[in-house]
C-alpha cells in the first residue's frame, strides 16, 4: 500500500510546488511590467517623441496596466479553479456523478459526457472575465464596438460550432483510445494531424464567415500594389478580402489564412483606414516574409512534434495509478492494474489541466523563437517593400492599438511573441522622425 501511495503523494507535491512557482513567477513578471510602464508614463521615449503624443503614450500605459491587473485577478482565480478540479476533488466528483447517472453500460457515452460537462462548466466560469474585458476594459479605452446582442450571438454561434466539431472529434478520440490498444496515442496523433490540416482549409471558407463579413478588396490602387507584391514574392492566394473587424473592435490587423489552394489574404477594415497604401503593402510584405522563410511550416511541424511527444507521454501516464490519485481523482484502470474499465476522458482532462503549469517555464524559448521569426519577416519586408513604410505602419499600429512602448525587458522575454517597437525599427535601420506627427 505504501509503495502505491508514495508516488501519488510525490505527484501531489510536485504539482503543488509547480503551480505555486508558476503563480509566483507570473505575479512577479506582471508586477515588473506594471512598474516599468508606470515609471515611464510621464514621458514619451526619446526616439518616439516626434511621432507619439504624450496623451497617446499615457493612454497606452493605462490600457496596459488595466489589462495586467485584470490578468492578475484572473490568474489567481484560475489557480484556485485548477486546485478545485484536481487536488480538491472537483473532477473526481464530476466523474463519479456521471458514472452514477449513466451506469457501467455506457463505456463511451459517460467519458464523452465528462468532457462536455467539463467544457461547459469551465466556459461558464470564464464568462465573467470575458464580459468584463470586453465591456469594461475595452469599452473604457474605446476599443469595444460590440453590443451585448452581438456578443451573445457570437457566444451562441461559437458554442454550436464548437459542439458540432468538438463532440464528434472527442468521441472519435475516445473510441481510438479504447479500441486500438497500447498504440492508441499514435492513431490519435494521426487523426489530430489530419484534423488540424483540414481545419486550415475549412475555417476560412466556412467557419469564419459565420462571424464576420468578408468582402473582396475594392480599392483598385491597393489591389494593384498588393498583386504586384505577391507576384514579386511568388505567392498565390485565392483572393484578397476585407473583414468587418470594426463591428467588434477598433484594433487593426492583417493576416493570411488557409492552406494550399485555399490561402486568403485578409485585411481588417480598421487597418485600411489607418494606413496608407505603401504602408499596407509593407505590412503585407512582412506577412509574406513568414511564408517565404517557412515560419508557418516550421510552427506546424513543431506543433505536430510536441503533440506527438505529449500523446506518447499521456499514453504512458494513463497506465499509472499515481497519475490519477496524485492529482485528486479515483482511477478506473485495466483489471491487471487493480481496476476495471479505463476512463480515458479523465486522463485527457488531467493532462490538459496539468501540462500548462509545467510548460509555462518553457515560454521564454518559444517567445524567443517567435521574435526571431518576426525579425526575419521584417528583413524580408524591407527587401520587397520599404523598411520606412513598415516602420511608419508599426508606429501607427502601436499607437492605435495602445501598445506600450516601454515594456519590462524580462516580461518581454517571457511573453512577447513580437519584439518591442524600438527593437524592430532599430533593427530595420528606419527613421522614427519620418513617420510624421499625425501617425
Amino acid at each position: 500500500m505504501n509503495d502505491s501511495l508514495s508516488p501519488a503523494l510525490l505527484t501531489s507535491l510536485v504539482f503543488g510546488a509547480a503551480l505555486l512557482a508558476n503563480l509566483l513567477v507570473k505575479f512577479w513578471l506582471a508586477s515588473r511590467q506594471i512598474r516599468a510602464v508606470a515609471r515611464h508614463r510621464g514621458a514619451v521615449p526619446a526616439e518616439f517623441a516626434q511621432t507619439i503624443t504624450l496623451a497617446s503614450h499615457q493612454r497606452a500605459a493605462d490600457y496596459t496596466v488595466a489589462k495586467l491587473r485584470l490578468g492578475l485577478l484572473e490568474l489567481a482565480f484560475g489557480a484556485a479553479v485548477l486546485l478545485g478540479w484536481t487536488l480538491m476533488g472537483g473532477l473526481d466528483w464530476l466523474n463519479a456523478l456521471l458514472l452514477q447517472a449513466f451506469g457501467p453500460g455506457h463505456p463511451l457515452l459517460q467519458p464523452l459526457a465528462l468532457l462536455v460537462a467539463f467544457a461547459v462548466i469551465n466556459g461558464l466560469i470564464d464568462l465573467p472575465f470575458g464580459l468584463y474585458q470586453t465591456f469594461v476594459v475595452e469599452q473604457r479605452f474605446g476599443f469595444n464596438k460590440m453590443t451585448l446582442g452581438l456578443w451573445l450571438g457570437d457566444l451562441v454561434k461559437g458554442t454550436l460550432v464548437g459542439a458540432a466539431i468538438g463532440i464528434p472529434l472527442a468521441a472519435l478520440v475516445l473510441w481510438l483510445m479504447g479500441a486500438t490498444g497500447r498504440w492508441w496515442w499514435l492513431w490519435t496523433w494521426a487523426v489530430w494531424m489530419g484534423f488540424s490540416l483540414l481545419m486550415m482549409v475549412i475555417y476560412p471558407m466556412f467557419i469564419a464567415p459565420l462571424f464576420n463579413k468578408f468582402q473582396p478588396l475594392a480599392d483598385e490602387a491597393l489591389k494593384e500594389r498588393v498583386t504586384g507584391l505577391m507576384a514579386r514574392c511568388g505567392f498565390a492566394a485565392k483572393g484578397l478580402f476585407v473583414m468587418d473587424g470594426s463591428r467588434r473592435s477598433a484594433h487593426a490587423n492583417a493576416y493570411f489564412t488557409g492552406f494550399g489552394a485555399a490561402k486568403r489574404v485578409v485585411f481588417f477594415d480598421t487597418l485600411l483606414k489607418q494606413l496608407s497604401v505603401p504602408e499596407v503593402e509593407a505590412v503585407l510584405a512582412h506577412e509574406l516574409g513568414h511564408f517565404k522563410r517557412r515560419h508557418i511550416a516550421k510552427r506546424i511541424a513543431a506543433m505536430f512534434g510536441f503533440s506527438l511527444a505529449g500523446l506518447a507521454l499521456l499514453g504512458w501516464l494513463t497506465q499509472q495509478s499515481w497519475f490519477y490519485v496524485g492529482l485528486g481523482v479515483t482511477p478506473n484502470l485495466p483489471a491487471q492494474l487493480g481496476g476495471d474499465v479505463p476512463n480515458h476522458a479523465l486522463a485527457l482532462l488531467l493532462f490538459m489541466l496539468v501540462v500548462p503549469v509545467f510548460s509555462f517555464f518553457l515560454s521564454p524559448l518559444s517567445a524567443m523563437l517567435s521574435r526571431r521569426h518576426e525579425f526575419e519577416a521584417d528583413a524580408y519586408a524591407a527587401q520587397q517593400a520599404s523598411a520606412q513604410d513598415l516602420a511608419n505602419a508599426l508606429v501607427k499600429l502601436y499607437k492605435d492599438n495602445a501598445s506600450t512602448l516601454t515594456p519590462d525587458p524580462l516580461y518581454v522575454r517571457f511573453y512577447y511573441s513580437h519584439p518591442p517597437a524600438s527593437e524592430r525599427i532599430a533593427r530595420m535601420g528606419a527613421r522614427f522622425e519620418a513617420v510624421g506627427a499625425g501617425a
